[in-house]
């Protein structure tokens, strides 16, 4: 569907500048877009594998699994349905803790991990169950400390301050965390989460 969406744009956009008499105009945009996407993805693929470098030394120095216990009071809390000690936990803790830290490309396996082991103690396996709707809230809306892709793009983009948008993600991302688990309490409570 999403493919048929940017044909559409993307055809519009040649035909309007057919009709127009802008085709060159159209043109020259599009292969300076190209080359100018190139440039970004090399740019931030630099940016990437330094942040990426640096989830591996905080990994292999055990700031990764310090702010696992931090927060483990806090899932313990969030997926009463979960048995303790389930292997579950620790995926899903690591991957919040990746997430923390901005770093959502690390956190996607933990996270894909953490599924298939709430699937593996879901009830009704055809649907998702109450924990994987919680943690889907989480992992979706997931609170971040720091932006490494935002910071990345504004690098790469030429910003005179790149961190400059922590403050303003923190607290974006705090709300929606706040909301979604809110939201995911009150669908929990109402006849939907019953069913």
């Amino acid at each position: 569907m999403l493919n048929w969406l940017w044909f559409g744009l993307l055809a519009l956009g040649v035909g309007y500048g057919g009709i127009t008499g802008n085709f060159s105009a159209v043109s020259a945009a599009a292969l300076e877009a190209a080359a100018d996407s190139v440039v970004l993805i090399i740019e931030i693929t630099g940016l990437l594998c330094l942040w990426l470098g640096m989830l591996k030394i905080a990994e292999a120095s055990g700031l990764m699994q310090k702010i696992a216990q931090i927060m483990s009071p806090f899932v313990t809390f969030l997926f009463p349905d979960v048995p303790a000690k389930h292997p579950a936990f620790a995926s899903m803790l690591m991957n919040m803790a990746a997430n923390f830290l901005g770093l959502g490309n690390a956190a996607t396996p933990f996270g894909l991990k953490a599924m298939e082991q709430l699937q593996s103690i879901n009830p009704h396996p055809e649907r998702a169950s109450r924990p994987m709707i919680t943690f889907l809230a989480i992992n979706t809306s997931s609170i971040t400390l720091i932006p490494t892709l935002v910071i990345s793009l504004r690098a790469a983009a030429g910003s005179a301050a790149p961190t400059e948008i922590i403050g303003a993600t923190i607290l974006a991302t705090g709300c929606g965390t706040v909301f979604a688990l809110v939201f995911d309490y009150i669908l929990r409570k109402s006849k939907y989460g019953r069913s």
